[in-house]
């Protein structure tokens, strides 16, 4: 399930993988080999994110809104 929360993916050398962040949730991230995969792990951490912060009672960020989809 693609989220409208900024992911932003860029290459670690000292990781060896791509790492993809997710700003607007505070230590939201994950790696992968490829950007690709990268991204769609990040998808699913994002929704783990989400489900624990529901579960705690926590505010949920509002996406900023950057993206625009058709």
């Amino acid at each position: 399930m693609a989220t409208r929360y900024e992911v932003i993916i860029y290459w670690s050398t000292e990781d060896d993988s791509f790492i993809a962040e997710v700003p607007e949730l505070p230590g939201c991230a994950s790696d992968g080999k490829t950007r690709a995969q990268a991204l769609k792990n990040v998808e699913a951490i994002i929704q783990e994110w989400i489900a624990t912060a529901k579960e705690l009672g926590r505010p949920m960020p509002k996406p900023k809104g950057r993206l625009v989809f058709a």
